[in-house]
């Protein structure tokens, strides 16, 4: 005999036991909190995603920001070196004198030294002598009328310019040969 509360072939819940009413109550309030405790978890790890997400691109952000400044003091100090680089360059071509000849090679030795160093920061010197006048590496101080030379050629450099990472810290001081016009010939004339 069968016991009539474990009848599997019926689905009337009038005719289930208290016990198994309990059961099933307690199954579907066991079954909504493991699906609210997995939306909490998804939601969560959705939150620690961003979080991670948001501090990576603060991190990658502040490297950036360290860099671009460490760049600018470097070209300021770059930029007060350059007139001492002058400085040495008026010096050395001034005194070619034999008697000045083991001075000489100290100050040739510290300048090459420097610009050594200055290379290795990233400074590029800029000498255009016989390439095309370009106004954003180059200034014009003076252009000489000739046909020797193609028109807009630098012909003599003043004072070599500097750029550093693609910045130029000061243009090249340059002479530009620019061919004469009509005009000007008939003047000459």
């Amino acid at each position: 005999m069968l016991d009539k509360n474990f009848n599997l072939d019926r689905d009337d819940s009038s005719e289930q036991s208290p016990e198994a009413k309990t059961v099933a109550a307690d199954s579907a309030v066991a079954d909504a909190e493991i699906a609210r405790l997995a939306a909490d978890a998804q939601e969560l790890r959705q939150t620690l995603l961003r979080r991670q997400a948001d501090f990576d691109n603060y991190r990658k952000r502040i490297e950036k920001e360290r860099a671009e400044d460490s760049k600018r003091y470097t070209a300021r100090f770059v930029e007060a070196l350059i007139p001492i680089i002058d400085g040495f360059e008026h010096a050395l071509a001034a005194h070619r004198e034999p008697a000045y000849e083991n001075y000489r090679k100290g100050f040739e030795l510290i300048y090459k030294q420097l610009l050594d160093n200055l290379a290795k920061l990233g400074v590029e010197r800029i000498d255009p002598t016989g390439q095309r006048f370009d106004p954003h590496l180059h200034q014009a101080v003076d252009r000489v009328e000739t046909d020797e030379a193609e028109d807009g050629t630098i012909l003599q450099v003043y004072e070599p310019g500097y750029v550093f990472h693609g910045r130029v810290l000061r243009p090249a001081m340059v002479r530009v040969a620019v061919h004469a016009t009509p005009a000007s010939k008939q003047t000459v004339n």
